[in-house]
């Protein structure tokens, strides 16, 4: 699938267009009676929770994370604007060295950003599972392929070519990095994960689009963020800035709490 930076699309207004159909035929093509969301309130699920209620898919919204969680906020915001169906739920310290445990317990792992993005997924994995909702979407790939990193922004210092090729090798590294992680939560869990982002059409799409309306000095994603704004979300949604997982839950912060108190 992989192209050159040769023959890409330079036409904006096509390219958001485009961008727009692929998004929406990715979600239309995962779509069940019954599904939830993992929702921060970013660009990314709320444009997959707006097109599936356009889709008029059966939805829940969900949300976790500790107290001062930027992502409860804004989740809250987009939830009451377009009237989701929407659940959070704010971990006490305890619940979250619980989760914690068994999230680095199923990954064998206790690197801080696997353990903590983990976190985010393990919680809000049992909270929709409460609600028997077994199959979840989430905006995983979207900054491989819209270069939402700050290593896209790094590597532009050698050229638009550079960032493309970065963008793909970012795609190519996701399994070892971001799937294995995500697979392993699900799998104990028994969770369904959905994501449109990784869909092949989309990806194609995505890759084809010049990589000088995908980040500026300013803004990262700029051509999904349009795209989101040509389908319906509201600027305000569309233009959220990126807070990581880990970032917009506050559960480093908890983290570094917890590990204080163990005297660390």
């Amino acid at each position: 699938m992989e192209n050159s930076f040769d023959n890409l699309e330079t036409n904006n207004e096509r390219a958001k267009r485009e961008i727009a159909d692929a998004i929406i035929n990715s979600i239309k093509k995962r779509i069940a009676p019954k599904f939830g969301i993992l929702f921060s309130g970013g660009v990314d699920s709320s444009l997959i929770a707006f097109v599936a209620r356009k889709l008029n898919c059966k939805l829940i919204c969900y949300t976790v994370g500790i107290e001062g969680s930027d992502d409860i906020e804004w989740a809250k915001k987009v939830a009451d604007e377009y009237k989701f169906n929407f659940k959070y739920r704010v971990l006490s310290l305890d619940e979250l060295e619980n989760v914690l445990k068994n999230t680095i317990k199923i990954l064998n792992d206790a690197d801080i950003v696997k353990a903590s993005v983990g976190s985010v997924l393990y919680a809000a994995g049992k909270l929709a599972l409460s609600d028997n909702n077994s199959i979840l979407f989430g905006g995983i790939g979207s900054e491989e392929i819209f270069a939402g990193y700050k290593r896209h922004e790094d590597s532009m210092q050698n050229g638009l070519e550079a960032l493309h090729k970065e963008c793909w090798n970012g795609l190519k590294g996701m399994w070892q990095r971001d799937l294995t992680r995500d697979f392993a939560i699900a799998k104990h869990l028994g969770l369904d994960l959905r994501a449109p982002f990784l869909d092949k059409e989309m990806i194609k799409t995505a890759m084809n689009v010049h990589p000088m309306y995908k980040i500026d000095k300013d803004n990262k994603k700029i051509i999904l963020r349009e795209a989101a704004e040509f389908i319906g979300l509201k600027k305000e949604f569309a233009w959220r800035k990126k807070q990581a997982a880990q970032y917009g839950s506050n559960f480093v912060n908890g983290i570094e709490k917890l590990a204080k108190r163990k005297g660390f």
